[in-house]
C-alpha cells in the first residue's frame, strides 16, 4: 500500500517555474515507478513525466519535454517534477501516480495508487 500526498501547486505567469512534489508512505516506495499526470478542465487526463524506480529513466511526454524534469528521492521517498517556462496551456491539476511496472507506463490504467492532485495555474 502506498498513500501519496502532493503540495507545492499554484499560481505563476507565463514564462515562470514551480516545482510540485509527492511525498509517499510505504516501505515500497524504491519498487514503484512514479509518474506525473495532468488534467485540465474539459479534457482528458495526461502523462506528463514518468521516471523508473531507481531514478536512472526519465520520460516526458512531447509537450513538456524540455521544459520539465522529474526526480525522485527513494531515501525521502519523493518524487518532484520541475515545471520550467510555465505556458498557459499547462494549467492543469497535476497528480502524483504509483504503478508497480518495472517499465514506465504513460496510461493511467497502469497505475495503483494515486495522489489527491495539486492545481497548478499558470497566467497569460
Amino acid at each position: 500500500q502506498v498513500q501519496l500526498v502532493e503540495s507545492g501547486g499554484g499560481l505563476v505567469q507565463t514564462g515562470g517555474s514551480l516545482i510540485v512534489s509527492c511525498a509517499a508512505s510505504g516501505r515500497t516506495f524504491n519498487l514503484y515507478s512514479m509518474a506525473w499526470f495532468r488534467q485540465a478542465p474539459g479534457k482528458e487526463r495526461e502523462f506528463a513525466g514518468g521516471i523508473n524506480y531507481s531514478g536512472e529513466r526519465t520520460y516526458y511526454s512531447d509537450s513538456v519535454k524540455g521544459r520539465f524534469t522529474i526526480s525522485r528521492d527513494n531515501t525521502k521517498k519523493t518524487v518532484s517534477l520541475q515545471m520550467n517556462s510555465l505556458k498557459p496551456e499547462d494549467t492543469a491539476v497535476y497528480y502524483c501516480a504509483a504503478s508497480g511496472r518495472a517499465m514506465v507506463p504513460s496510461t493511467d490504467e497502469a497505475y495503483d495508487y494515486w495522489g489527491q492532485g495539486t492545481q497548478v495555474t499558470v497566467s497569460s
